[in-house]
């Protein structure tokens, strides 16, 4: 009966992972074999890709509820209840940075950028410059939290501050700095800062975890687009001058989607040799967040790590899963993107090209693990009158609008400022239009909205599109999806805020 009862738990977190993947897999299908109706290339290599891709967020997620969460969490609450602010701010800024050094979405578009630029930025250096700019910004928010001060005297003026450095960034940084910001606060980063939130605004008398508790994540955006804009200016402009523009659209008669360079990878990455490189790339990414919860866990609380053979199974869990997830992305979510783009941008009609974009934003952002955790927090925090499901439609149909709008700004080659500067302006409008309750959980949606399923295929569908429509260039005009994906669940939220505001004035509802 007990192994029974075990088999039972597993099959069933192993089926969180599928059922995330699902509605991703369903809509490629449909598109690839009925719409587009063209064979998927290397299949093999697609499915073992997606089947690592599962695995991995299996082992992952599974890592995360049975080490860093449980320990973040409980470390977030206890040192909120001590109120002290210094250590505090520190713990904002060093677990925020260490989380976003392991975030899988982090990753997945640093990659993409260092192999878009020939090298010209180096993954790693564009990993540590987003996770400093995230710390900091968390600690900001920590220091707003405690001062009480409205989150919007903070955030427009942050997002007016990047509209000016967008115009004073060379043209090739601005669409992966905007991306930037979408997606450093992922499915690590949510919960533990999500907790530091909540647990400070309930620790202070006078003060509504609703209004107060949410806002945090909103912080980790802005000030990542600003430092990434910063780090490509360095990077362009010092040795060999600014990048040149780099054309790698596919070959019309590419018998597979992926080229030589990139099968050797993946080929590399599943050697013997290839895994330790890999174990060894992901033990240096998880080690930062290991040792800042063990640092805070031994030397601030100077408690003793509670079931530390789990938490030690759980980090090892992570690790293992961090590997097998990037694997599986360089065989499959990234192919299957830039697949779906190549056929699309080759077809009769473009218009496929915004119906695929919206319904690919839409199951994406449904199976975003980080999207059901914040809406859960949400409910819980509003004892069920904000309702997690609707939360979770609402911030995918801002989600899918944006990576439309995004795709249609791919086609048309206009600037990404034109579109992004104007969402801008819609976000500082509809916040001074927002009731008071629904604005810090609208910033923290756009966070939360681009992560370790919507990344790795959207960035890889915009590099896929910008490579195959003449005139585009993959670096320029591939980047941003992300960008568009994070800004528009803002304005859909808060315009949800706004109307059901209105019916329960108007009808006495206690549930919007």
């Amino acid at each position: 009966m007990k192994i029974t009862r075990i088999m039972r738990h597993i099959i069933k977190e192993l089926w969180e992972p599928v059922r995330d993947v699902l509605p991703i897999i369903f809509v490629a299908v449909v598109f690839q074999m009925l719409v587009l109706r063209k064979p998927f290339p290397d299949i093999i290599s697609l499915s073992i890709g997606m089947l690592l891709t599962i695995a991995g967020l299996f082992f992952f997620l599974r890592g995360l509820n049975m080490g860093v969460f449980p320990l973040g969490e409980n470390l977030a609450y206890q040192l909120v209840r001590r109120g002290n602010l210094y250590y505090m701010l520190i713990f904002g800024f060093v677990i925020t940075f260490a989380a976003v050094i392991a975030e899988p979405a982090v990753a997945a578009i640093a990659l993409k950028a260092e192999e878009a630029s020939a090298g010209k930025i180096e993954d790693f250096g564009l990993r540590v410059s987003m996770a400093l700019a995230a710390g900091i910004g968390v600690s900001v928010g920590i220091l707003r939290s405690v001062l009480g001060h409205p989150i919007y005297m903070y955030l427009i003026p942050a997002y007016i501050l990047i509209s000016i450095a967008t115009f004073l960034s060379p043209k090739e940084i601005i669409a992966l700095a905007y991306d930037a910001g979408g997606v450093t606060t992922s499915t690590i980063t949510v919960p533990l800062v999500a907790a530091i939130g909540v647990g400070l605004a309930g620790s202070i008398r006078g003060r509504n975890p609703l209004t107060e508790g949410f806002g945090l994540i909103g912080f980790a955006v802005p000030l990542p687009i600003l430092f990434v804009m910063g780090y490509g200016i360095i990077s362009y402009y010092s040795g060999d001058g600014a990048l040149t523009p780099i054309h790698t659209a596919l070959p019309a008669q590419a018998g597979s989607i992926i080229n030589h360079a990139e099968t050797t990878t993946a080929a590399q990455a599943l050697s013997a040799e290839g895994i330790v490189k890999g174990f060894i790339l992901s033990i240096r990414d998880v080690l930062p967040l290991a040792v800042a919860i063990l640092f805070f866990q031994l030397f601030v609380l100077r408690q003793p790590v509670p079931n530390a053979s789990r938490i030690a199974i759980g980090f090892f869990l992570v690790i293992l899963g961090l590997y097998i997830f990037i694997s599986g992305l360089k065989l499959g979510l990234f192919p299957l993107g830039e697949a779906m783009a190549y056929y699309l941008a080759r077809s009769d009609y473009l218009y496929w090209i915004y119906i695929f974009s919206f319904l690919i934003g839409f199951s994406c952002a449904i199976a975003e693990p980080a999207i059901t955790a914040i809406s859960l927090k949400v409910e819980e925090v509003s004892n069920g009158t904000i309702n997690s499901w609707k939360l979770r439609l609402v911030i995918a149909l801002g989600v899918a609008t944006g990576i439309t709008l995004g795709a249609h700004r791919i086609i048309s080659g206009d600037p990404i400022y034109i579109y992004i500067i104007a969402g801008y302006l819609i976000v500082i409008a509809i916040t001074l239009l927002s009731p008071r309750y629904i604005i810090s959980i609208a910033y923290d949606t756009g966070g939360a909205a681009t992560t370790i399923i919507t990344v790795p295929l959207v960035t890889a569908l915009g590099i896929g599109l910008a490579s195959n429509i003449p005139g585009r260039d993959p670096f320029i005009d591939g980047f941003g999806l992300i960008a568009f994906a994070s800004i528009f669940p803002l304005i859909t939220v808060m315009g949800y805020g706004i109307l059901s505001h209105h019916l329960i004035k108007r009808g006495g509802k206690n549930e919007v």
